[in-house]
């Protein structure tokens, strides 16, 4: 397959792109900094520069057989309104001109894969979320409404469209594990608030492995958890990163002072969704790390045996 990426030298992209070149696909992607983007990706992918025009675009697509979304500026940080334009025509704004250019191809890609994020359901406790929970009103709900609308206007009767609501994505080289990583090696690290709010997470290897099923499965559909099948609490989190790392791991971080120092974005660590990946395991998918000890143990560069199961077509 030919795959267009938005977002490819992110945390995600970047994993992404290498996953599928060894599955032996060709990539285009999508760049701001053609310089960067070089130096992050490799001279095997095509960049196609955002300034080069609609006429550009609309010709890199109509020789993609898939597209996958992930651009977008990154939440953390004070939502100040300025700021929050920004999170918004990085995803929402992108995603319209995105989706404009595919229907007016001259040939339409088979699937488009989008990003969305679990804070799609709001702060809902205990409550287990699956793909046909109802959405909330926050501001960060409202984002993700208006992302994934955007998203499917794309789908037509030879275009599928996939819904990534993704959880915390956990990894070596970037994302939120990576800012936590050294105050918990300096035995500084703790539950975040409360610690009873549900944390849904996923390995980046199983996060890449789900996209590449999703590019070329057409059970895949419509919005998907893309979270691990046991969604846990940032306490229990803290335990078993500090377990992994052998530190102690009991000092709270509280609310108030990331309110203090993130504002409103502070909501996405603070609020909870206990979100489940039906979807994905109706249709089969197995997690190569299901459980948060085996994925940290992994991450942090110990050696635990991990369970690596598969299907032989994925």
């Amino acid at each position: 397959m030919h795959i267009f990426i938005t977002g490819a030298t992110g945390f995600i992209g970047r994993a992404l792109v290498l996953r599928l070149q060894r599955d032996g696909h060709t990539i285009t992607a999508w760049i701001r900094d053609e310089e960067r983007a070089r130096g992050a990706l490799g001279a095997d992918v095509d960049l196609l520069p955002i300034e080069s025009g609609e006429s550009a675009l609309r010709d890199a697509l109509a020789v993609s057989d898939g597209v996958v979304n992930l651009a977008g500026e990154p939440l953390v940080g004070r939502w100040t309104r300025k700021r929050l334009q920004a999170i918004t025509e990085s995803r929402v704004q992108l995603t319209e001109r995105l989706v404009h250019a595919m229907r007016y191809a001259e040939h339409q890609p088979s699937v488009f894969v989008s990003g969305s994020a679990v804070g799609y359901y709001g702060d809902r406790g205990d409550e287990v979320l699956t793909e046909a929970s109802a959405p909330a009103d926050d501001t960060l709900a409202r984002l993700c409404r208006d992302w994934e609308q955007a998203a499917l206007r794309a789908e037509s009767a030879g275009t599928r469209v996939v819904l990534l609501r993704t959880g915390i994505v956990l990894g070596r080289e970037g994302g939120a594990l990576a800012r936590l990583l050294l105050p918990f090696k300096l035995g500084l690290g703790g539950p975040i608030g409360s610690g009873r709010q549900y944390m849904p997470w996923i390995h980046l290897h199983d996060h890449v492995d789900m996209i590449a099923a999703a590019l070329r499965d057409d059970r895949f559909s419509g919005p998907v958890n893309v979270s691990a099948p046991e969604p846990v609490t940032t306490r229990e989190f803290a335990r078993s990163l500090g377990r992994a790392l052998h530190r102690p791991a009991f000092l709270p971080l509280p609310g108030f002072a990331l309110k203090l120092a993130l504002g409103e974005a502070s909501s996405v660590l603070l609020t909870g969704q206990r979100a489940v990946p039906e979807k994905a395991l109706n249709v089969g998918f197995h997690f190569s790390y299901g459980e948060i000890n085996a994925a940290l143990s992994e991450i942090v560069g110990r050696s635990a045996p991990v369970e690596v199961r598969r299907l032989e077509s994925w």
